[in-house]
């Protein structure tokens, strides 16, 4: 009997397209669920190695929840650089100009830290509303 490990190589992996309804949910939970599938984690032939993630589409992003006082007491960082060049904002503050910006914070706080961590991110797609425009990819016949 021959015992052969197979290595997953770039031409082995099968992208697949998940729909994720945000509505209700809270922030940090479905972060994780979509680090998951983003990675390809719960796939058979995963590897670290390689980018084996599968295309995400999250609608209702504007109804996010988060627990606790992270509404008002949650900050967001980003520092330019340069002096005087730190900036602070709250939760609240982030989400009047869209939540799109919180949702793929949080994912990519739970993704790798290396190189297929943007590779990763490109196949996130977020929307507030119901609407996409990857209805055909969802379509079932």
């Amino acid at each position: 009997m021959n015992k052969v490990t197979v290595s997953t190589k770039a031409k082995d992996i099968k992208r697949e397209w998940h729909l994720v309804d945000a509505k209700g949910k809270v922030l940090g939970r479905i972060a994780t669920e979509i680090a998951q599938l983003l990675m390809g984690k719960r796939k058979s032939y995963f590897v670290g190695n390689l980018d084996c993630g599968d295309n995400v589409v999250i609608i209702n992003a504007d109804r996010v929840e988060v627990t606790g006082k992270k509404e008002s007491k949650k900050k967001y960082t980003n520092f330019s650089g340069y002096p005087g060049g730190l900036r602070t904002r709250t939760y609240a503050e982030v989400k009047k100009q869209g939540v799109e910006e919180i949702v793929r914070h949080a994912v990519a706080g739970m993704l790798p830290k290396n190189r297929l961590r943007a590779e990763m991110l490109r196949r996130l797609y977020i929307f507030e509303g119901q609407e996409h425009k990857f209805e055909d990819k969802f379509k079932t016949n």
